[in-house]
């Protein structure tokens, strides 16, 4: 049986119009934390010049797998095993990233190890799309972000939204600058990051 998230279904549309405006010449692509797999199916199918490459830790490969099954192209490839961790990723060159819903779940140090990751295998000139919610300023975007963020706390006390000025200072040390920050459905965002050399 598949896994499903109403929530992937729900902002595929919105991201994909993100996307858009930047995979337009990209060939390889790697998605960081693909979760059930919904978006990698998806967004394989709306991009189809693109190889869009499946990744997460080993728990979720077998829920990718199943919805990598239904899907007749050529282009979606994976799911491989990351965790963002480990040394050696399973691709070491790229021309874009996506990430969604992954910051907030993770420790710090992941975080930290996902934007030292994205920085070394992310070619130059390469977007780097992260969706999610997050906090500026130490200020919560909503009520519901605050609500959000002290559940996620209370499950797990390393988790939670992340600030916008911490990660500018993790995408600075990584050679990443901030192009754009886009206001998505239900409090979330897209910030989208450019390898800079």
């Amino acid at each position: 049986m598949k896994p499903y998230s109403e929530a992937c279904e729900q902002n595929k549309l919105p991201i994909q119009e993100v996307l858009r405006r930047y995979l337009t010449t990209q060939v390889n692509l790697l998605e960081i934390g693909s979760g059930t797999g919904q978006h990698a199916v998806f967004f394989a199918e709306q991009f189809p010049q693109l190889q869009w490459h499946a990744s997460d830790v080993a728990e979720y490969l077998p829920g990718i797998r199943a919805w990598m099954e239904d899907y007749s192209g050529d282009n979606l490839h994976g799911p491989h095993e990351l965790d963002v961790n480990q040394p050696n990723w399973p691709l070491s060159q790229v021309d874009a990233i996506y990430s969604a819903n992954t910051t907030h779940i993770m420790h710090w140090p992941d975080v930290q190890a996902l934007f030292k990751g994205v920085g070394r295998v992310l070619n130059a000139q390469g977007y780097f799309l992260l969706y999610g919610p997050f906090s500026y300023a130490g200020q919560y975007t909503s009520a519901s972000n605050a609500n959000f963020d002290r559940f996620l706390k209370q499950r797990d006390p390393g988790s939670g939204i992340r600030d916008l000025d911490d990660l500018l200072t993790l995408a600075r040390d990584n050679t990443l600058e901030l192009i754009e920050d886009v206001a998505m459905p239900v409090n979330n965002r897209t910030l989208v990051w450019c390898k800079s050399i």
